[in-house]
């Protein structure tokens, strides 16, 4: 019997949309609403993971052990191809990052892309940013592609490089990670609409474009990306930015008013939830098991 591999369905969407849309689903729930929209790969976070799990900030304190059960969540649940996060890849050695890579691949996911930032990571869209030399970046990247266990499974390389070295070397970089390896690229905090098109032309290989909101990348449209040879638009936070501000809205509401009368419209009802979870097909399993458990 074959064995599926979430890798090969990830290159597959990237082959078949292009650019493929990649949503942000920050927990098992959304990852089922993304499938329900349509969506053909999800995102889990490393700033998600830390603000929506742990409630703390994206600097290189959440580990591999936090990311991998959100992976393991979504990943029981929700068969689209999921690409996470690994931020440096949970560790100063090569032994950690081979660790990480293998742990995906066990726990379901599709693809990681590694960054090249010191440990002490910031986000990408924050200043202060300090980065490893060229060759530690590309020791990572030889070191996770030596750790595969499916030759499916995409290792994508980020570079922050932009911000602190420019352009140039920032090409350079990702040129330097194609070669050892490294399956896809994702510049992050690009400005302008034609740097990837540098990029894409330089390593020959799909390239990300990160497409957060509030950050230092304009909100490019799809049609706007793929004229500039983008294989891949990320979205990553999208619906949890949503999500929080909802909820912000209606505990302030409860406790001004003393009630949530006022703001029940903007709730998913009680049905909506069981459709989209699927509740109803545990309960008629529940229901025939208990009818048999009654006849015998």
């Amino acid at each position: 019997m074959a064995i599926h591999s979430a890798g090969a369905a990830f290159r597959k969407a990237v082959q078949e949309e292009s650019p493929l849309q990649v949503i942000g689903a920050i927990n098992a729930n959304h990852a089922l609403l993304a499938k329900r929209a349509g969506f053909r790969a999800i995102y889990l976070s490393g700033g998600g993971v830390a603000a929506g799990s742990l409630g703390l900030p994206d600097l290189g304190i959440s580990n591999l052990d936090d990311v991998l059960t959100d992976v393991r969540r979504i990943t029981d649940v929700c068969d689209l191809p999921l690409l996470v996060d690994i931020d440096t890849g949970f560790g100063a050695s090569a032994f950690n990052v081979a660790r990480t890579v293998k742990s995906m691949i066990k726990f379901g996911a599709a693809a990681v892309h590694i960054e090249d930032q010191v440990g002490a990571k910031r986000c990408g869209h924050r200043p202060g940013k300090e980065i490893v030399s060229k060759q530690e970046m590309v020791d990572r990247i030889k070191a996770a592609v030596d750790a595969r266990t499916d030759d499916n499974f995409v290792i994508m390389a980020r570079t922050d490089a932009l911000a602190v070295e420019g352009l140039d070397a920032a090409i350079e970089r990702a040129v330097a990670c194609v070669e050892a390896g490294a399956d896809m690229i994702f510049p992050e905090a690009i400005t302008d609409l034609q740097m990837y098109k540098q990029f894409a032309n330089a390593v020959k290989v799909p390239i990300l474009a990160n497409i957060t909101e509030f950050g230092s990348t304009p909100l490019f449209t799809v049609d706007e990306l793929k004229s500039a040879d983008v294989g891949i638009v990320l979205y990553p936070l999208s619906a949890f930015r949503a999500m929080n501000k909802a909820a912000e809205n209606v505990y302030n509401a409860v406790r001004r008013d003393g009630t949530q009368k006022n703001v029940v419209d903007t709730m998913q009802t009680r049905m909506e939830l069981y459709d989209r979870i699927d509740y109803h097909a545990y309960e008629n399993k529940l229901d025939a098991l208990f009818a048999q458990q009654k006849n015998k």
